[in-house]
Formats: structure tokens, C-alpha cells, sequence
């Protein structure tokens, strides 16, 4: 076989996993609450108001598949009802649904807020809480208590400050999660914001892709390109 054609075939292959999981018209592979979940203009949208507002974190979960070793990239904006709230979101992946009928989720998530701390920062929603701050690497080993991990930093990503400067607050931003076995990265914007290795028996291997929709003050938070490269 010709060396062009190797290299062609080897392109083929290397794209065959991708994924695009929203298709820009509606919420087709997608199941959440419908009166806080729409499409417009080609944009998936999460909406709460302060006149109905939510009771608990709410995710719009993505139906056909789990996900386990995976590249995920997708493009998120958000914009809080008050500019002078700080409003969060978040992108739950290797999770479970802990209430389908409400459509909650725990597991990982990648997190991202209107705010100026906690973007990029790995958390376990009702879980082990907050697992790597923005900036760190660390590694998660078991603690004496399952939401007690004994959690160590053993370098960092970067500055905090410094990727939070890069991330536009009212506007688009680039979210990419990297999970491979207990090896978890998160980026914004091309910025590594956590490096993490969980190596307990509590870190989920596989499990459900899914969107947050925060309890609290009202906001809507918008994604768009959700694209998935499984391994």
C-alpha cells in the first residue's frame, strides 16, 4: 500500500471515536428538566428565574452512553441574572444518576463559575467535595473515611490568577477534559487548571456525561461544540 494512503487510512482511524453530541437544532441523546432546558440559535441553553427558581442542582444528562477514558471539548458562557452574583456550572463526567425522576447526578465535575476562583477546579458533586483547587497537581489517595481522602499537592498547573485572566467572563471559553484510568486533566482556554491522579478505590472509571444547572441565584449558562473523542 502506498504511503499516502497509509497516512489517509491512519487519519480515518484517528478520528473515528469523535463525536459530536448536540446537534444544534434540539435536545436529541439529551434528557433534562424541559422547562429549564432549550436550544436556541443553534446553542443549548440552561435557564433558572428568580420568580421559579430551582431547589437543588438540576443536570441535563447526555443519554446514549458512559464515558470512561475520553477527550471531551465543548465551548460554555455564562451570564448571571445579577452581574453582581457569582453564579456556578459545571460539566459532570464518569458520574451516576442518583435521581432520575429530578435528574441529579454525582460524580466528577469539571467546574466553571461567573465569578473569579473556582473555574477549572475538579470537584465530586455529592461526593468527596472539592478534590484539586485551581492551579494544583495532585495525587488522591484513600483516606480513613470515603469523603475523607487524604489529598496531596505535589506541584502545580499554573497560576491561579493568571488562568483566570484568561478566561472571558462574558463570553465564550474552551472547556477540555482529559480522563485516562485515575489520570484526570482539566483545560480553559488552552490552560492546564488541574492535574489529577486518583488512585482510590472511589474514583469513578466510567460512568455519565452530564450539564449542571446550579441552585441559587438565577443565571443562564449556554454550551455549544460539545464534541467526544472516546479512547
Amino acid at each position: 500500500m502506498k504511503p499516502f494512503i497509509l497516512l489517509a487510512l491512519g487519519a480515518t482511524l484517528a478520528t473515528a471515536a469523535e463525536k459530536q453530541l448536540f446537534n444544534g437544532k434540539d435536545l436529541t441523546g439529551w434528557a433534562g428538566n424541559p422547562a429549564l432546558w432549550s436550544v436556541k440559535d443553534g446553542v443549548l441553553v440552561g435557564k433558572t428565574s428568580a420568580d421559579d427558581p430551582i431547589k437543588g442542582n438540576t443536570f441535563l444528562i447526555w443519554k446514549d452512553g458512559e464515558v470512561s477514558d475520553f477527550t471531551l471539548t465543548l465551548n460554555y458562557k455564562m451570564t448571571p441574572g445579577d452581574e453582581k452574583m457569582t453564579v456556578n456550572s459545571g460539566i459532570q463526567y464518569r458520574s451516576k444518576v442518583v435521581d432520575e425522576a429530578n435528574f441529579v447526578i454525582g460524580g466528577y465535575q469539571a467546574d466553571f463559575e461567573y465569578g473569579p476562583k473556582y473555574s477549572g477546579i475538579l470537584y465530586e458533586e455529592k461526593g468527596r467535595g472539592i478534590l484539586a483547587q485551581r492551579g494544583q497537581k495532585v495525587t488522591i489517595t484513600q483516606g480513613a473515611e470515603v469523603k475523607k481522602p487524604t489529598i496531596t499537592v505535589t506541584g502545580e498547573t499554573g497560576k491561579s490568577d493568571e488562568i483566570q485572566a484568561a478566561i472571558n467572563k462574558d463570553g465564550w471559553n474552551e472547556y477540555k477534559i482529559i480522563a485516562k484510568g485515575g489520570h484526570l486533566q482539566h483545560y480553559i482556554n488552552g490552560k492546564l487548571t488541574v492535574d489529577v491522579t486518583d488512585e482510590t478505590a472511589e474514583g469513578a472509571k466510567k460512568g455519565v456525561l452530564a450539564l449542571q444547572l446550579h441552585a441559587g441565584p438565577p443565571m443562564q449558562v449556554e454550551f455549544k461544540d460539545i464534541v467526544l473523542n472516546a479512547e
